[in-house]
């Protein structure tokens, strides 16, 4: 078993992600799934994401060449020295394969789920070393995004939590400990509530989805690639900050502009937003689409580490690591 080999079991959109962001470090890896055809579609996920991942510097030895596709559990277990689950979000499937996993792999491996939501104390009820198995949530496409939020169960030891945190360091990853066990975390919990929204401005023919879009992109989306929402509201404020803005805004937040509620998702809500969604694609194919989103965060991250500050400090720091990198 080597350390610097990562399992990988769940090979869609996620798990290929967390594939070719070990692989541009320079670590071996080794995947397994059931799906039909995973091989071929893993392979060409990781080399469709090479070019961004080129473009932000590989570290010696990566090469997509260290990727292994396993014929079984165990066997992706046995080579495996950090496992990543990234199986589908039903907590009934994602609970079995952690239970397998922990049956299969040596007790002093982590087991780390990209669950988006459910919670480790639920994912490692069926495990007979439930103090290695822990959240590991990242952000598509993972080999760019660098957040990963961390957070353990009621059984987690708090040493497997620091060395995950460190393992998704090494990976070039901001890790978030998450300090409370809640459903959705916390940036998942922000984008529901915006999506929630949305999805009412769309279901009451107030806005289309490319308009709504256009709100995002062209006015805050800008401003939140480096500042979160408290900090810009805290400028907005002017000479006072954050004081002075709660006092002019605070009231708002008693005025019915928003809907916290989910709208019911009718099947022709389901087909307005896919729709517009198509609208917004223009044509263009998911790879397309995704060479030009990498691109687009690649030039914004790059921008970014000219001042270190949000994912451009994370960026920074992996250029300044990768001039004194050695093979692994």
């Amino acid at each position: 078993m080597a350390a610097q080999t990562l399992g990988i079991v769940g090979a869609g959109v996620i798990g290929a992600g967390w594939a070719a962001r070990a692989l541009a470090r320079g670590l071996d890896v080794i995947a397994w799934d059931v799906a039909p055809g995973w091989e071929a579609k893993l392979r060409m996920a990781v080399a469709n994401a090479w070019p961004a991942l080129e473009s932000v510097g590989l570290f010696p030895g990566a090469s997509q060449d260290r990727l292994r596709c396993a014929k079984s559990l165990e066997e992706m277990c046995a080579a495996a020295g950090f496992v990543q689950e990234s199986a589908p979000e039903r907590l009934a499937v994602k609970r079995h394969v952690l239970a397998e996993l922990d049956a299969a792999a040596p007790p002093e491996v982590i087991l780390a789920s990209s669950t988006s939501g459910l919670k480790p104390s639920d994912l490692q009820r069926d495990c007979r070393h439930p103090e290695r198995v822990l959240v590991g949530h990242p952000f598509n496409p993972v080999y760019l995004l660098p957040l990963v939020e961390v957070l353990g169960g009621e059984r987690t030891a708090p040493s497997v939590v620091d060395r995950a945190v460190a393992f998704y360091a090494d990976l070039g990853m901001h890790p978030l400990r998450v300090r409370v066990e809640i459903e959705g975390f916390l940036s998942d919990r922000l984008q529901e509530a915006l999506w929630r929204e949305a999805l009412h401005l769309v279901a009451e023919d107030v806005a289309t989805p490319e308009e709504l879009d256009a709100a995002i992109a062209y006015g805050p989306g800008l401003r939140w690639a480096f500042m979160g929402t408290f900090l810009a509201f805290h400028l907005a404020g002017g000479e006072h900050g954050m004081r002075d803005f709660m006092r002019q805004f605070g009231p708002t937040l008693k005025a019915p502009w928003t809907r916290l509620a989910a709208p019911e998702l009718t099947d022709a809500l389901a087909e307005k937003v896919a729709a517009g969604a198509e609208r917004l694609a223009d044509g263009r194919g998911v790879r397309e689409l995704e060479r030009l989103r990498d691109e687009c965060l690649v030039a914004i991250m790059r921008a970014l580490s000219t001042y270190e500050i949000g994912a451009g400090q994370v960026l920074a720091a992996h250029e300044d690591r990768l001039r004194n990198a050695v093979p692994m």
